[in-house]
């Protein structure tokens, strides 16, 4: 389906029912052509209001650099077949597949959500990430300015965040950005995973190109806003023969930091990114499985902490010493960010305009 990373909507691994379309009784009836055959229609986007109780999620894993993020939006209509996020569609008695491109979900009211919590006594400031499950500026943000509005709340307390994302949409707002920069309250990290038109079109078919992003890179550098590239994900004979190209685009845009992220096919995500090869790469769908269970101690997925970023092996160390060779022949930092300040948190007002004071 053009415009679409997933070609099928199979059932959330939480469903008891499962349908599928069954030939007419009797081998009589059965015929060739059966089902019959209908031209595909594509998919609507449908996008539903979701009122959150809270809007700060706290993470304790060690392999992400922050404890606390933002998800305005639950599906994206990115359509990237790989996103590790497919899998928390099931949650809503939905599919992985097409319905997390195309049921979407906003959370309403959540500035409001954001400023009771800043405001709430004992919160603690540490940064928070905006876009760690879905994209923060996917093409609903043009409309419900979700994010702008968290953005604002957070400037107007001199809170700390981190943005993560793949659309040109975020130039929108570097006047907040910028804002939040001269005080050293701001990174952006922009998701680079192919520089190939081709493969991004069935990759992650609505997103933006690869050279739109670097752009985003240059201009929000240009403003003064930290920004660093994720290349992400990385994909056994898919994606990276392209390490090195984009960490040498990466600096050429001005990019202060980079890191990689290694393909994870967490739950029903499996079977949809399987099912992507054997449509789009059908000559090498077992090859990019075997290095794939190769990278994993022979499984498809390891959820291990410590190694379902980066895999084991010698594949994987080879990965990390070309990304390693990469950022020195580039002067890049691998992977690291500068920290944001929290001394310049002021609690928003709390319900009644009424200041917190800390002593």
């Amino acid at each position: 389906m053009k415009g679409r990373g997933a070609l099928s909507n199979p059932a959330g691994r939480f469903e008891r029912r499962v349908s599928e379309p069954v030939p007419p009784d009797g081998p009589a009836e059965w015929s060739t052509d059966w089902p019959p055959e209908e031209p595909p229609r594509l998919p609507s986007t449908t996008a539903s209001a979701e009122r959150a109780r809270t809007i700060i999620s706290r993470n304790t894993s060690p392999d992400v650099p922050f404890d606390a993020s933002i998800n305005p939006y639950r599906g994206c209509e990115h359509g990237c077949v790989y996103c590790y996020a497919r899998p928390s569609h099931a949650y809503l008695g939905l599919s992985p597949g097409i319905d997390f491109e195309t049921r979407l979900f906003y959370k309403e009211g959540a500035a409001e959500l954001l400023r009771r919590e800043l405001a709430a006594p004992g919160y603690v400031c540490r940064s928070i990430t905006i876009g760690a499950n879905t994209d923060p500026y996917q093409p609903l943000e043009r409309e419900r300015r979700i994010t702008r509005s968290l953005l604002e709340i957070l400037a107007a307390a001199r809170h700390p965040v981190a943005l993560i994302t793949k659309s040109a949409l975020i130039l929108r707002d570097r006047d907040v950005l910028a804002e939040l920069a001269r005080d050293g309250l701001v990174r952006v990290f922009v998701s680079v995973t192919t520089l190939d038109a081709a493969l991004k079109r069935i990759l992650e078919p609505r997103t933006a190109s690869g050279q739109a992003r670097l752009r985003v890179v240059e201009e929000l550098t240009s403003a003064g806003i930290p920004t660093g590239v994720l290349i992400a994900p990385v994909i056994p004979a898919i994606n990276d023969a392209e390490l090195e190209t984009i960490v040498a685009a990466a600096a050429g845009a001005g990019a202060e930091t980079v890191a990689y992220i290694l393909l994870r096919l967490p739950h029903e995500l499996k079977e949809l990114f399987r099912e992507w090869l054997a449509a789009h790469y059908p000559e090498r769908a077992d090859k990019v499985m075997a290095l794939v269970q190769d990278l994993r101690g022979g499984a498809d997925n390891d959820p291990r902490f410590g190694s379902r970023m980066t895999g084991t092996g010698p594949l994987a160390e080879l990965l990390r010493r070309r990304f390693a060779v990469a950022c020195r022949r580039h002067g890049l930092a691998a992977g690291e960010r500068r920290p944001t300040r929290t001394d310049l948190f002021r609690p928003p007002a709390g319900p009644g305009g009424q200041q917190r004071l800390d002593f």
